[in-house]
């Protein structure tokens, strides 16, 4: 299908190759879950061999750990990076989550169990963006991966405010190392093991507090002030991720580390580093990355063969688009990039409402697949013009008006 032009850019921006990769990655993400409605003899021959959630999500966060951290030394303000992040992820996520609990209360699509926690406790871990680190079950199963986005973006904010921004790959070896040795050592802790401990209840309030006071804080005028925010909301996040996330430890600590890895990358291009320091760090990621895997073996919800071919694949694509970034993008593939947090978010809702209404397909339907991408794709044009774009001009906006405190 053909998207409209007001979505797809006029004149294919410096970094339209991470446009495309992020459409190509939300695709593939709709694959994995689409297919358990409309294709799931084919996803039952092709998990084994290839995780197509990890892909999409591992070229996710590559394109962030590149973009993100640049975002933020363009600034060089933490006060309008929180602005340009908050406009630019919670309009869509509050309409979604909106969405989700209007179809749930008339009755035409069933929310998550939320493990009997209460309404407050559920709210307040949502609204910090966290709550996949906080003990409490995603209204959607794909907010998950905000919660890391969210944990990386309180470390990139830490490394600036105390001006270690420029160690990426220092950071994404040193993680990625931490993760092969936790495996190698036999070091497991039960998913949300910190909330166990304390409570949950007591760890989202502490955590939700935190959190504010370290974006606060980071965002003030005052020096002293924003070193301690800063250094705050990083050992929030080093605390969350390794001791009380659902993915196995060492995961949690390569995710980061592929993030970092994607900064590590872009100082590379930009001449802030060199290449052979980015490949090296490349290698070590991917190394302690697949080692990783492998130690841990296959269990009851992870092959290993599909996680590492997923890993390898994503880290080639991402690979593969940098090398092209030069070349000319198609222009399709700029536009599904544009609207790639819309098709992630908008496409479990509608999921949700199908399974409900018509049910699952026991055999194979590639016309039903194709339909859903059909009526999924203009449905997030139209979610990206009425809720994302004003909510980023909203942003813009403000940031404007807001005088850097140094």
């Amino acid at each position: 299908m053909r998207l409209p032009k007001s979505v797809i850019p006029a004149d294919p921006p410096r970094l339209a190759w991470l446009d495309a990769l992020r459409g190509i990655a939300a695709l593939v993400v709709v694959l994995d879950h689409s297919s358990y409605s409309f294709m799931a003899e084919f996803r039952r021959e092709l998990m084994p061999e290839f995780n197509t959630s990890r892909y999409g999500i591992m070229v996710f966060f590559l394109v962030s750990g590149y973009i993100i951290p640049a975002s933020l030394e363009r600034r060089g303000c933490v006060r309008t990076f929180w602005i340009g992040r908050i406009f630019r992820v919670y309009p869509l996520w509050a309409a979604v989550v909106m969405a989700i609990l209007a179809v749930d209360f008339l009755g035409i699509a069933e929310m998550r169990d939320l493990g009997g926690q209460s309404a407050v406790t559920v709210t307040v871990a949502h609204i910090t963006l966290l709550q996949e680190l906080l003990g409490t079950p995603n209204l959607l199963l794909v907010l998950w991966t905000l919660s890391y986005e969210m944990a990386f973006y309180l470390l990139v904010v830490a490394l600036f405010t105390i001006r270690l921004h420029q160690r990426s790959a220092a950071v994404a070896v040193t993680l990625a190392v931490l993760a092969a040795v936790s495996v190698a050592a036999g070091v497991t802790l039960q998913a949300s093991a910190l909330s166990d401990l304390v409570g949950t209840g007591l760890l989202i309030g502490l955590a939700s507090g935190a959190l504010v006071v370290a974006i606060c804080c980071a965002s003030s005028g005052s020096p002293a002030l924003r070193v301690f925010g800063g250094v705050l909301g990083g050992i929030l996040a080093l605390v969350l991720v390794p001791f009380n996330g659902t993915v196995p430890l060492w995961e949690g600590l390569i995710i980061l580390a592929v993030m970092f890895l994607g900064t590590a990358v872009h100082r590379a291009e930009k001449g802030q580093d060199t290449w052979r320091h980015a490949a090296c760090t490349a290698v070590v990621v991917v190394a302690c990355a697949v080692g990783s895997a492998y130690q841990y073996g296959d269990g009851d919800h992870f092959t290993r063969r599909g996680w590492i071919v997923a890993f390898l694949l994503a880290v080639l694509t991402f690979g593969v688009g940098l090398a092209s970034r030069r070349r000319h993008v198609p222009r399709l593939l700029t536009g599904l990039g544009t609207i790639s947090y819309s098709v992630y978010l908008v496409h479990p809702v509608f999921l949700a409402v199908i399974d409900s209404t018509m049910g699952r397909r026991r055999q194979d339907n590639l016309v039903l697949e194709v339909a859903f991408y059909a009526v999924l794709l203009p449905l997030c044009v139209l979610t990206y013009r009425c809720v994302e774009a004003p909510g980023q001009t909203w942003g813009r906006k403000l940031a404007h008006r807001v005088r850097p405190p140094w």
